[in-house]
Parts: structure tokens; C-alpha cells; sequence
């Protein structure tokens, strides 16, 4: 994922951050606690596309 698109790209619930899990190939909001996939390349930033985060994976985040 381009470092420059990170920058610019936020979560369109909560207006945060996103942050590339690379093993998922998703887009991650800390905040939101919702992850927005990646297809060929193309960020899908739809609250309708994201899946909830489990408890699990936010604590997974951090490392």
C-alpha cells in the first residue's frame, strides 16, 4: 500500500486513521474498530464493505 495514500485516507465513520494490514489485505480503523478491504489494489471505503473487528485482532494491532 502506497505511504502517501495511508496519509491522506480516513475512515469514513469515524474521520481516523487507517492503518494496511498487509496479512489481510485490509484497511484498519483503531477507532471505529472496522476493517475496509482491499481489492486489486483499490482501498472499498463503504461502511457496507467493512467488517467489525474482534477484541482479539484490535489487541493484535499493537504488535
Amino acid at each position: 500500500m502506497d505511504k502517501k495514500l495511508l496519509e491522506v485516507l480516513a475512515c469514513p465513520v469515524s474521520h481516523a486513521g487507517l492503518e494496511y494490514n498487509e496479512a489481510s489485505n485490509e484497511l484498519v480503523c483503531k477507532v471505529s474498530k472496522l476493517a475496509y478491504p482491499v481489492r486489486e489494489g483499490i482501498p472499498v471505503l463503504l461502511e457496507t464493505e467493512a467488517r467489525e473487528l474482534s477484541s482479539d485482532e484490535l489487541a493484535n494491532l499493537g504488535e
